[in-house]
């Protein structure tokens, strides 16, 4: 269920690892149910799209002039990074909103970008080029692990497949491996999963292991029991409390340097020429 809404807070947050920044919410919800979505931790269902989108550009706008961060730094060369989907799947609820509208504004604007991740190829973008000013980041894992916790989403290799396109398209492409997940076999299936990414420097890379909820925990539990044995895993896991009071779980502080190390190492074996811009 899709309401409109007259979106009242309108401030911008810090980011500091994707994007520099994060702005409100152009929407919030998503039609998508990934089991461990950040967004449902609170709000399981319905979306409210924002009636005020000029006025969240606006604040965008001013912020961007005076934003505190330097440049060249990991989100980009020159232009101050803006997350746009932090709360929604941008490409998923294209529809729901005139994205163009948002979009044409970090095309013209001449110190933001923005920024989403998506698990969803929506060609219709394709239609659109921001001129490299907006970022469209891939999200991947394992098929074998896709297929249990991000149900109805496009294909791994559908998404790998778009990459070329939207690059061709004028959208500045990144891929985003996330969650990394740690089970029994996990490192093979990561090896099949980089074996599938066709050699191509420009793409970078954000790498983001797991962190899962207890509240999501338990109503995944009641209501989508399938692929908790892959999230919630108490013998490598410890609990961490987030800024915003969320009780979450994730993996060890030691176990998830070596897992890191593991991972890493692999990566650089198999696809070297794709440069990680941040892992944790």
């Amino acid at each position: 269920m899709l309401s409109k809404v007259n979106r009242k807070s309108l401030k911008i947050k810090t980011s500091g690892r994707s994007t520099d920044y994060l702005t409100p919410s152009f929407i919030f919800g998503c039609g998508f149910n990934c089991s461990y979505c950040y967004c449902k931790r609170h709000v399981h269902s319905g979306l409210t799209a924002a009636t005020n989108v000029e006025e969240i550009l606006t604040e965008v706008d001013h912020h961007a002039w005076f934003a505190d961060v330097e440049k060249p730094n990991q989100t980009h060369e020159e232009y101050v990074t803006y997350d746009i989907g932090c709360n929604t799947d941008v490409a998923l609820h294209y529809k729901h909103l005139e994205w163009d509208k948002v979009f044409d504004f970090f095309k013209q604007h001449p110190k933001a970008m923005g920024s989403f991740a998506t698990k969803y190829v929506n060609e219709k973008l394709l239609d659109y080029d921001p001129e490299g000013k907006m970022r469209i980041r891939f999200s991947l894992m394992p098929q074998k692990y896709a297929d249990v916790l991000e149900p109805n989403t496009s294909s791994i290799v559908e998404r790998i497949n778009a990459i070329s396109k939207f690059q061709d398209a004028g959208w500045d492409v990144h891929v985003n491996f996330s969650p990394v997940v740690v089970t029994n076999g996990w490192l093979d299936e990561y090896k099949g999963l980089f074996e599938l990414l066709p050699v191509n420097e420009k793409v970078k890379a954000e790498v983001i292991f797991l962190t899962h909820n207890l509240g999501r925990h338990i109503f995944n539990l009641k209501n989508n029991p399938e692929g908790e044995d892959l999230l919630w895993k108490p013998e490598i896991q410890e609990n961490k409390v987030s800024q915003y009071g969320g009780e979450n779980i994730r993996y060890k502080r030691d176990l998830k340097a070596h897992y890191i190390k593991q991972w890493t190492q692999l990566h650089d074996e198999i696809i070297p020429w794709n440069t990680i811009r941040y892992i944790f």
